[in-house]
């Protein structure tokens, strides 16, 4: 897992793990409630997508996962977003990369 940032949309996307299954998204879902103390607000649950929206310093972002690209964070408003959005998506994005390196390589040494 190696944290992708990219703006093709107009914003920042935050790649957070782009070859992974649900397993991976809940427990980044988790993280985000229990360390970050996230609520989610908006839950969009799809067949082959997950769209859960949630708030993070005042701003709205989205956790998104699709079997086929993997799991990205990235504003609600999209295009639309402000730059403080997009450091919010980066703040977040950098605090997952972190946990989840070191969630790994506990994994490993158990």
């Amino acid at each position: 897992m190696s944290l992708t940032l990219r703006t093709d949309f107009g914003c920042t996307e935050a790649v957070i793990d782009d070859d992974c299954g649900q397993k991976r998204f809940y427990e980044v879902a988790d993280i985000l409630c229990d360390e970050l103390n996230i609520k989610f607000v908006n839950k969009l649950d799809d067949f082959d997508s997950l769209v859960w929206e949630f708030n993070y310093k005042g701003h709205t972002l989205t956790l998104h996962y699709n079997i086929y690209t993997g799991i990205s964070i990235y504003p609600r408003k999209f295009r639309e977003a402000v730059r403080k959005e997009n450091d919010a998506v980066v703040e977040v994005a950098r605090y997952l990369e972190t946990k989840l390196l070191v969630n790994t390589a506990k994994r490993y040494l158990s």
